[in-house]
């Protein structure tokens, strides 16, 4: 059962709809208050400056659209945070990922199906979530194959998206009506 009741807009207080207008004014545009946004609008400034990290990590970095929704699946698998799976799967696939590497994302993984690049993402990915860390040789193929900012930007997105699977988790926000629930043997 969710623990926060959507909010309507009568209710927004000045703070929260001003919010909203600064995320339709950005790169994400008019999208509908449900996910992690429904709970960041509560927290005013705090939420303003979450949803501005997540648009600058989505929109305003060097990797590229299939590392980033490769890597976001592989977080939103790791804390099986159905919303943000269910959301990022589509955006995965605009991107070039195949459904079937998708697929095997939700499964647990074993890919042949990647290339290089997707396989390093996928093993510093895990090693974060796993490890906390990541080793000094897969660092130093990270920084070869991303450079410096590639790698702080990877480090930040993996980050940035922990937060969202604990926020949609701890709130129990569910997918919207027109997602496919991607773990239906989790609650």
């Amino acid at each position: 059962m969710m623990r926060l009741p959507p909010l309507k807009e009568p209710q927004l207080t000045e703070s929260q709809s001003k919010i909203i207008e600064s995320i339709k004014k950005g790169p994400r545009g008019d999208i509908p208050m449900t996910g992690p946004f429904g709970v960041w609008l509560r927290a005013g400034n705090i939420g303003d400056a979450i949803q501005n990290l997540g648009a600058s990590l989505r929109y305003e970095t060097i990797l590229d659209e299939k590392v980033k929704e490769f890597a976001i699946c592989i977080v939103g698998h790791h804390y099986k945070t159905k919303f943000e799976f269910a959301y990022h799967e589509r955006l995965a696939i605009k991107s070039g990922l195949s459904a079937e590497i998708i697929n095997e994302i939700k499964n647990g993984f074993a890919s042949s199906l990647i290339d290089k690049r997707l396989d390093l993402t996928r093993q510093i990915s895990m090693q974060l979530l796993e490890m906390h860390s990541i080793t000094d040789e897969l660092y130093q193929q990270g920084f070869d194959e991303f450079g410096e900012q590639g790698m702080i930007e990877l480090v930040s997105l993996v980050g940035y998206y922990c937060l969202v699977s604990l926020t949609l988790n701890a709130f129990k926000i569910p997918i919207d009506k027109d997602m496919e629930d991607p773990f239906p043997d989790e609650k």
